[in-house]
């Protein structure tokens, strides 16, 4: 069982939001520090995004997280939570978020939503599972041919 913590699991997720815009703000993947984020990160956190999108996979602890960013960076040149619900405010966390972005490879944009689970211990971000509704629409966005098929581009 996990002691309880003076900061809730809502104000480690909006403090991460807010250090989040400062880190972009400052330039972002390969030009600003991770250290503005990484005190809301467990040292071993779990990211796990789905496997087909550009940037699909499990990134572990801070590295992971920094490289994650940086593949994020490689496929958009714009990410934007346009909206945002927090389902539920305490642990694990669900966050609905409606996104608009753009493709650093095509150009085309795109918005959707992301379901979201954060799991906070101890005060620090441990686990965060997002949940695309339709992955192949992110990908093909992202695919250089737009002419390609679901099954010519492996979705």
């Amino acid at each position: 069982m996990t002691k309880p913590s003076a900061i809730s699991a809502l104000q480690v997720l909006e403090g991460m939001y807010r250090a989040e815009i400062e880190y972009l703000a400052a330039g972002g993947p390969g030009a600003a520090s991770f250290s503005t984020l990484e005190p809301f990160f467990a040292p071993d956190v779990e990211l796990r995004q789905a496997d087909s999108l550009p940037y699909g996979g499990i990134w572990r602890g801070h590295g992971g997280l920094e490289r994650f960013f940086l593949a994020m960076s490689a496929t958009w040149d714009r990410f934007e939570i346009v909206g945002q619900t927090i389902l539920s405010d305490t642990d694990p966390l669900v966050a609905l978020n409606h996104i608009h972005a753009r493709s650093r490879a095509t150009g085309r944009e795109l918005e959707f939503p992301i379901l979201q689970t954060i799991t906070v211990t101890d005060g620090r971000i441990t686990e965060v599972r997002p949940f695309y509704w339709d992955t192949a629409a992110i990908t093909a966005v992202c695919a250089p041919s737009p002419g390609l098929s679901r099954e010519e581009h492996g979705g």
